[in-house]
Formats: structure tokens, sequence, C-alpha cells
């Protein structure tokens, strides 16, 4: 898999190619731009999990009701939101750095440094006295990761073409994914083997819990250094080879270029069809996101230990998501993404209903492992059809932009309507929950109908 600009997806489609082998399919994973995924795919997946999914577990356990987790979780809009700055990192020059590194490897070096120094913000605060600090900290966790991310999509689309756009985005997703062992399954690990007796249970909290700041201090300022494994990977690799933007003349002609263009081409390859896509883009995972922000606040109310929930959820879930992603990576190839996209999105929504039945069934982590099984498998099958199907909607003049409007639309009405899940679910109780949950896929699937009929993908 040569590191080549891939052809702009605003040309005519040519014929398609012949489908290629098992082997071949199965070789794409080990080649160079995939391999570099992989590592950029931990850099990416380790921050998102600290500042949404281990900080409700953490604030949980320091006696924060689920409404407040539940707005808290607003945080995450910032990737909502990354659009608005894409154009800067695709094509604003950082003084010095972006002359020495490239476009791309610059803003991935600043926005990796800028989350460590938040890390660490996050980890020296106790969100029982310094909760403001905790979500500003948070919050600039966020905004980096986010920006992170859009030059990592950017440096993923210009590495390959759009065939192999699904092995990139399987072993980015296999990254991702093991970093999110570490913050999900390590960070819990840590804050456990570093707690010293006695302990004292916090206000608030679930019946049982204890609550150790300097536990949680050890555990976010080891995630902190592990940011490393991102920073390395940007020093020893290359600029991939991207479009040669013509200089602009003017301040006006380069924020058109920087802001309108790429809004534009979109609007102009897809016509009327853009509106489809753009519903689509905004709903497929939001049962999945919605569902996802209390489930560490259930686990904790559940009973579940850390260890337990670092064991089932956090590694063995994690692999059955790797599993899926590289069974989804694999059909895009064989079958083509709009089949495996629809099938991700019957898998997600149905695997919510589990979570209904874990509820009422109590304490029992096999069937925490049966549940966590098809619930992480669906995920990653999922994902990896999904970002294989963003990719596909690029043009590469316009990559980090027109990527980052994509997959910020993914997360902006999730993430929203997800800020109010823990009021639900004080109303309502978790059962009630997961079933609306699964409710919201059945939308999904009338629109990926509606998009294959429509909008065919360059295979």
């Amino acid at each position: 898999m040569p590191d080549q600009t891939a052809s702009p997806a605003s040309e005519t489609p040519s014929t398609p190619a012949e489908r290629p082998s098992w082997a071949d399919t199965w070789k794409a994973y080990l080649e160079p731009a995939s391999l570099r995924m992989f590592a950029l795919g931990f850099s990416a997946g380790l921050p998102l999990l600290l500042v949404l999914g281990t900080l409700s577990f953490r604030l949980r356990e320091a006696g924060l009701d689920r409404t407040t987790i539940g707005y808290l979780s607003w945080v995450g809009l910032a990737y909502g939101f990354k659009w608005c700055w894409a154009p800067l990192v695709d094509r604003l020059p950082i003084p010095l750095l972006t002359r020495a590194m490239g476009r791309r490897r610059s803003w991935l070096l600043l926005s990796q440094l800028a989350i460590m120094v938040s890390l660490v913000g996050m980890a020296l605060v106790d969100p029982r006295s310094g909760l403001t600090l905790v979500v500003w900290c948070a919050l600039a966790v966020a905004f980096a990761s986010a920006t992170q991310d859009i030059a990592l999509d950017a440096f993923r689309i210009e590495s390959a073409d759009v065939r192999h756009q699904g092995a990139l985005a399987a072993t980015y997703q296999t990254g991702y994914r093991l970093a999110m062992i570490w913050a999900g399954a390590g960070v819990l690990w840590i804050a456990a083997r570093s707690e010293v007796a006695p302990a004292v249970p916090a206000v608030g909290a679930a019946p049982g819990v204890l609550y150790q700041q300097a536990a949680w201090s050890t555990a976010y300022l080891v995630m902190a250094a592990s940011m490393l494994v991102g920073v390395l990977t940007v020093l020893f690799s290359r600029e991939p080879a991207h479009v040669v933007l013509p200089p602009s003349r003017n301040a006006a002609e380069w924020l058109r270029s920087a802001l309108v263009e790429p809004f534009a081409d979109f609007l102009k390859r897809y016509g009327k069809q853009a509106l489809l896509i753009l519903a689509l883009i905004g709903v497929y995972r939001i049962s999945d996101v919605v569902m996802g922000i209390m489930a560490n606040p259930f686990y904790v109310d559940m009973g579940y230990t850390k260890d337990e929930v670092a064991a089932v959820t956090k590694i063995y879930g994690v692999i059955m998501t790797l599993v899926g992603a590289f069974i989804g990576g694999a059909l895009s190839l064989k079958l083509g993404v709009m089949r495996v996209l629809m099938l991700g999105a019957v898998l997600s929504a149905a695997s919510n209903l589990l979570f209904a039945w874990l509820a009422g069934h109590g304490h029992d982590v096999v069937a925490l492992i049966f549940v966590i099984s098809a619930d992480n498998l669906s995920a990653g099958v999922a994902s990896a059809a999904f970002i294989a199907y963003l990719s596909s909607l690029t043009n590469v003049s316009y990559s980090a932009t027109q990527y980052a409007l994509f997959s910020s639309m993914m997360l902006l009405a999730p993430k929203w309507l997800a800020g109010y899940s823990g009021a639900f679910v004080d109303a309502f109780d978790y059962p009630t929950f997961f079933i609306s949950t699964a409710c919201l896929g059945v939308p999904v699937l009338f629109l990926i109908w509606l998009a294959m009929r429509y909008v065919p993908v360059k295979e």
C-alpha cells in the first residue's frame, strides 16, 4: 500500500475493479500505512475514554449524581464542533514546526503535547472539591483530542486509495481499541492498586463504593505519559503525499479556499443527495453513543468492582470490538461498504436490548461477559464500515475539513441527546433507558436503505 494520494472522490468512478482474494485482503493489514495507523490509532483512542467513559466511573465513585454526570458528558461536544477549526488544521501552518515536519505531522505533534498537559491537570485536581477545574481540564483534553483527530483523519485518507481505507480503518480501530483497554482497564487497574486503607465512601456514592483521589491521580498521570506512543510515532513517521495547494494571494482568497470551498465541493458533488448523506452520518451511531454515557455509572450502581469492569468491559470487551473491526474491514473489502454499514446498524441497536436484560438480572459476571461480547462485536463491525464510508465521501483536496465535518456530525446530535441520559435514568431507571436507546437505531436502517438506492459509493 504505497503512500500515494488517493484519487479525489470527485473524479468519475471507473469500472469496479475485480474483488481481491481473501489472502490479498488480509495482507493489507501488514502494509506500512496500516501499521502506522495502528500506532496513531492508539494515540487517538487514549484521551477520548479518559474524558467520557472512565471519567464518568471516577465521578460516580466520587459521589456525583447521575444527572450531573450526564450533563458533564457535553464535554464531548468539542468533537461535534471540530469542523469549525478543521479548515485551520487543513491549511494553516504552525510557525517553524510545519516547515520542519510537514502540515499533518506538525498538527499531530502539537495536539498530542496539549493532551498530555491537560491530562496532568485532570490528574492533580480532586473532583469533590474542584469539579470546575476538572471540567476545564477535560474540555482542554477534548479540544486537543479533536484537533488530533482532524489531522489524523487527513493523514489516514492521504496515505492510501479508497479501496484500502477499510484496512486502514480496521488497523486504526485496533490501535484505538487497545488504547481504550489501557485508558479503561489500565486506569481502573492502576487506581485499584494505588489505593491505601482505610478509604472512606464518598457522600452520594453507591453503597460500598470507596474513593481515593491519590489513586486516581496516579492513574491519570500514567495515562498522560502513555501519549508518548503517539508522539514518537509522529516523530519517526514521514509526511504522506498530499495535494499541493496553490498559494493564496490575499486573506479573502485564503478564507474562501479554507472555509467555503471544502463545503461547496461536497454540495456540488452530491447535490440534493447531500442532505440524505448528512442525515445518515448524523444519526448512525446514536444508539451506541447515547447508551454509552450511562454504561460506567450502571456498572458502579450494579455493584461491579473496578477489577471486574476492567477485565470484562475494558479488556475482553475491547478485544471483541477488535474482532468486530477486522471482520467489518474485511467484509467491506469483500462485500462492499454499504452492506456492512446496514449489518452494523442492525447489530448495534439490537445489542442495547441485552443491557436491559442485564439490568434486571443483577450482579452476574457471566451475564456481563455475554452482553459485552455481543455489544462490542457489533460496535466493531459498525465502526470499521462507517469509517470506510466517511472516507469514501471525501475529496483529498479538502480531506481534513470534509472528514472533520462528517465525523463531527456523527457525534453532534448523539452527544447532545446523551447529556440528558442521566436525568432519564433517574426518572425511569436503567431497563427503560436501554430499550429506548435501541429504538433510536430504527430510523437509521431506513436512511441506510435510501442511501444504498440513491447514493452509490465508489468501491
